[in-house]
């Protein structure tokens, strides 16, 4: 918003309707000599009002900043997983799992099975926790937000 913006729509405050017509009354029943310091007594309270306003939309947005740092990064009302991001890599794990289960039951028999069979559930154990708060620790050094040292 610009600063007309800003002070057409404080004009739409009563209050500021008020003042500007005693200070047009006032420059009417004063006449011109006073018209610069009336001026600038109404620009001055419009500053305040704009300034008030300004004020209470940077504390409101700090705010907000800080809730959702302290909230992790994370807004409550949005997921940042979709259905294919949470069930698409444990589907394609699978269908990966399939000739891996060959290689390794061809090369090493029953033991070469469970090796590839426990990887395939590692992995997918490892995404599954990569998002929950067992893998994330507050308060970050390396860099990334929610990891320390």
């Amino acid at each position: 918003m610009t600063g007309m913006d800003a002070r057409d729509a404080q004009l739409g405050d009563p209050e500021l309707k008020k003042e500007l017509a005693a200070t047009l009354h006032a420059r009417r029943e004063l006449g011109d000599d006073y018209e610069s310091a009336l001026v600038d007594s109404f620009l001055e309270k419009v500053d305040q009002r704009i300034d008030g306003a300004v004020d209470r939309r940077v504390r409101r947005q700090v705010a907000e900043q800080q809730m959702v740092v302290a909230r992790g990064s994370r807004s409550p009302d949005k997921s940042t997983d979709t259905w294919g991001e949470r069930y698409g890599f444990g589907v394609v794990s699978l269908v990966v799992a399939i000739p891996l289960s060959g290689i390794g039951g061809g090369v090493a028999d029953l033991p070469g099975l469970f090796v590839t069979w426990a990887g395939i559930v590692g992995v997918n154990m490892a995404w599954a926790l990569h998002g929950s708060s067992l893998l994330r620790r507050r308060g970050g050094k390396s860099g990334e937000p929610g990891w320390e040292e």
